[in-house]
């Protein structure tokens, strides 16, 4: 199948159009006569997909747009994000003091974001909410699903994945409970507007031959923090979807991000500041990219 990237661009109105990216070239999907959001066309993403490889084969004879003309969107915007926590050893040391989980003795542990109140695109604003005052970055590769997955085995969970994109978990360290005895107010601490930049696009899953080998990296401004590869996950993505799906069905155009490596803020007290742009970079998909600024 030709090769392709899935997204959303700003219309006239600011509106998100469906498209797709072939080279340096954005083809609009509406104009080809599909109809509904990348979100819909995830609900029956086998026929789709074959369907948008077609269009990116005949790429030559279609009206289309460069990519430097148009304001890049979210590529999806699902209900939920499911965000591993805790899913690298080296992340797990860095925030515990040097502590490991003992695989065998664990099992993958996940919060849930807000779609629509967190996710962002590429090149929007992260908006600092005035109710924090450490604001930490974290680069993920996240996973798009593309068909109900409930029950499902670890071995067969790659044929339930549509594609990739990446993922920035922005974390507001300084949320606790106040008067509880938890540690984490995890809602608060996960859950703000525009916690949940996504980007730049999303790579179908066949043009990934192994996302368990793909480097993860992230600058806030010129300074490289986070500098990793896939393969240090601690559950893999297979057991990732085997665990929430024996729980909850994986629906199509649901995200987990699969959680992020060491070089987060935390440890030294690193944050996010007005003036800041932070960039993720993960191999094979590209380059996600966010300016900070002061919010409400």
């Amino acid at each position: 199948m030709a090769s392709f990237r899935l997204l959303n661009y700003a219309g006239v109105a600011g509106e998100a159009r469906p498209g797709i990216l072939v080279d340096d070239d954005v083809i609009d999907l509406e104009a080809m006569g599909l109809r509904g959001s990348t979100y819909e066309m995830l609900q029956d993403w086998d026929a789709n997909q074959a369907t948008l490889s077609e269009i990116a084969e005949n790429a030559a004879s279609h009206e289309s747009r460069p990519l430097a003309d148009v304001q890049l969107m979210a590529p999806v915007v699902p209900p939920v994000v499911y965000n591993a926590a805790a899913n690298y050893v080296d992340h797990q040391k860095e925030m515990s003091g040097g502590t490991q989980l003992v695989k065998e003795d664990t099992h993958p542990y996940f919060f849930l974001k807000a779609g629509p109140h967190c996710i962002i695109g590429p090149g929007a604003d992260i908006r600092l909410p005035a109710v924090s005052d450490f604001i930490d970055w974290e680069a993920e590769l996240a996973v798009v699903i593309g068909k109900p997955a409930r029950n499902v085995k670890a071995k067969d969970a790659l044929d339930y994945v549509a594609g990739y994109t990446i993922f920035n978990d922005l974390s507001a360290r300084d949320m606790k409970p106040v008067g509880r005895k938890f540690n984490v107010h995890w809602f608060a601490h996960k859950n703000f507007d525009g916690s949940g930049p996504l980007g730049p696009w999303m790579v179908p899953a066949s043009d990934i031959p192994d996302p368990h080998n793909v480097d993860i990296k992230l600058w806030v401004n010129d300074e490289l923090k986070q500098d990793s590869n896939s393969k240090h996950l601690f559950f893999n993505i297979n057991e990732q979807v085997e665990y929430i799906s024996a729980r909850m069905t994986l629906r199509p155009g649901d995200v987990i991000a699969t959680g992020t490596p060491s070089g987060v803020g935390a440890p030294y007290g690193g944050r996010l500041k007005p003036g800041d742009k932070v960039t993720i970079e993960i191999e094979g998909i590209g380059k996600l990219v966010n300016p900070v600024v002061q919010g409400d």
